[in-house]
């Protein structure tokens, strides 16, 4: 239950991180009630998490999560380059999860 919880809280980071990018400086009333409603959900969960996994791994995994999902979505709308260097790198951060999950 923590590892899905804990998958759960990095997606609600990259909502979180998005908002705080949209909200623009936190003077947008909705995206900056996306934001503080998904980082305490997000934080939640991770403490939630970390009753039962390593904090290292923990932390690792939902940061991993959540900037793979900002950046694929930043991507995906035109406000960030793709191009074959990142996604490389952006798989390489998923490998770098899935490793952390086989290990535990």
């Amino acid at each position: 239950m923590s590892w899905l919880v804990l998958v759960f809280s990095g997606v609600l980071e990259a909502v979180w991180a998005t908002a705080l990018g949209k909200s623009a400086g936190l003077s947008r009333l909705g995206p900056s009630v996306v934001f503080f409603a998904a980082l305490a959900a997000s934080m939640a969960g991770l403490a939630y998490a970390m009753r039962e996994l390593p904090i290292g791994t923990s932390y690792a995994v939902w940061v991993g999560i959540g900037a793979v999902l900002t950046v694929t979505y930043a991507m995906a709308t035109g406000d960030e380059t793709v191009s074959a260097l990142k996604v490389l790198f952006l798989a390489m951060i998923i490998g770098g999860v899935i490793g952390l999950k086989a290990l535990h």
